[in-house]
């Protein structure tokens, strides 16, 4: 029998959507799980890491000479032309500002609801935080025209008391980025600390483990120690969850508040954010699927994580593809001609291609995670995590080129062709992006080894006997 709409949900109810079993195998020990993180931390890289990181670092290296560019001949070197003033650098920011919610999603979120199953991914997924939105910053810093002067948009103390324009876009993603990015940054290294004091514990030179030392404020594994990185890593985690909702959020407001159609509608908030966690999983999962294999962690990152992650996916899948239905549905009911307008023009105007591109990849293909046979292959999820971020980056191009180009004045109608350089700042993006993640995983454990050992089933090879009442039973 149902209980009433207005009861509880039950235990049961609970573990369904968010279970609590352990996954990782009884076998495992907490001498071994050290052993398996630290160990390729103490080795010198294999090849795969050599080829991996010279790729990433020469197409950082293009995007660097892209910038370099950039400040000798101005922003005429991009396709940018009236009305198109925002193509692809705004594009690029949007999307790896997306791809950095996933990261203090999974870490903060699923540590206030107690979901063991978090930490196996969540350092991976806070590090991508850091560096995706380290990587979205370069692009409106470079994109104002007067690199010079970007200090402008930070308040400042000055002689003649002027202030910053407030109701600027641009000064409220400063704030809400840089927000964001502090206390991200400080909620990843809280968690790294006692992780660096178990790397120095293990250091055979004397040069490594100073520097560990340093790193990791010479934690002690005290009582009074881990009393205050309990309190701090709480009142962080409390902290982010809050930004989770507000970066995007204020990120969608720089088109929301225009009067450009396509963009002045009130669904752009809680959309963004689907979309923004949608991206930042499948980036995750595209990490993990292939760092896994590289460290040899499938017994610490498990099918059952994956599977776990798969699911998230198709439900913030299905958030984005109902948006995209509602923006439709609205255009048509507003009789608003020129909304109308825009949104047939997204579907069969000169950027069709990429409109479905992106409703293809992004509302349609993570439903095959529907089916257990797509959640447990590994080769599937790797396909659809690439399709899906493929899927978001042209989300964006479809909102902001297709929304500029054929303005509501046609003798002024252009359409936008990116130029190399625009090319050259994207992949540079990716590079730097790739780059920063496979230095970490050479410098920091890739997964948070203190709470990976509270977790495990059977820490000490001991196992703790019950009562028939479920009490541990107690000897002497």
């Amino acid at each position: 029998m149902s209980h009433p709409a207005h009861a509880l949900p039950t235990p049961a109810e609970i573990e369904k959507v968010l279970p609590t079993e352990n996954i990782l195998s009884d076998d495992l020990r907490l001498a071994q799980v050290t052993d398996d993180i630290v160990s390729p931390l103490e080795r010198f890289p294999n090849w795969l890491w050599w080829v991996a990181f010279l790729i990433s670092a020469t197409m950082a290296l293009a995007g660097a000479g892209t910038l370099t560019w950039l400040l000798m001949s101005g922003q005429g070197i991009f396709g940018l032309q009236i009305p198109v003033g925002w193509a692809f650098d705004i594009t690029n920011f949007v999307f790896w500002i997306g791809i950095g919610h996933a990261g203090t999603l999974i870490s903060a979120i699923l540590f206030l609801l107690r979901q063991k199953w978090r930490t196996a991914i969540n350092r991976s997924a806070e590090a991508m935080t850091i560096f995706a939105v380290m990587t979205a910053g370069i692009f409106p810093a470079f994109h104002v025209g007067r690199q010079w002067l970007d200090f402008w948009l930070f308040p400042y103390p000055n002689h003649r008391m002027l202030w910053i324009n407030f109701r600027s876009p641009l000064v409220w993603d400063v704030f809400a980025v840089s927000t964001y990015f502090t206390i991200s940054l400080l909620f990843w290294y809280t968690g790294l600390i006692p992780d660096f004091a178990t790397i120095r514990d293990r250091a055979k030179s004397a040069l490594r483990k100073r520097i560990f030392n340093v790193l990791s404020f010479g934690w002690t594994g005290s009582v009074r120690d881990w009393a205050h990185y309990e309190k701090a890593y709480l009142l962080f985690a409390g902290m982010a969850t809050a930004l989770v909702l507000s970066v995007h959020t204020v990120v969608s407001y720089d088109f929301a508040t225009s009067v450009v159609p396509g963009w002045h509608t009130t669904i752009f908030p809680p959309y963004f954010v689907a979309g923004a966690i949608f991206s930042g999983f499948a980036m995750v999962l595209t990490l993990l699927v292939i760092m896994r294999k590289a460290f040899k962690l499938e017994h610490l990152i498990t099918m059952r994580h994956l599977e776990l992650m798969c699911k998230i996916i198709t439900v913030t899948g299905l958030m984005v593809g109902f948006s995209y239905m509602t923006e439709w549905f609205n255009a048509w009911y507003s009789v608003n001609p020129f909304e109308r307008f825009v949104f047939l023009n997204r579907a069969f105007g000169h950027y069709w291609w990429a409109f479905w591109i992106m409703f293809t990849c992004n509302a349609i293909i993570p439903q095959i995670f529907f089916f257990k046979k797509a959640r447990m292959s590994l080769g599937i999820m790797f396909v659809v995590s690439l399709l899906v971020n493929l899927g978001m980056w042209f989300e964006r191009f479809n909102i902001i080129v297709t929304s500029l180009y054929n303005d509501y004045l046609p003798s002024i109608w252009h359409v936008f062709k990116p130029t190399i350089f625009d090319i050259g700042w994207t992949v540079g993006a990716f590079g730097l992006f790739f780059t920063l993640f496979l230095l970490f995983v050479r410098i920091a454990p890739v997964i948070s080894m203190a709470e990976m050992k509270a977790t495990l089933p059977n820490p000490t090879g001991r196992k703790q006997k019950f009562t028939e009442h479920g009490e541990p039973l107690r000897h002497g």
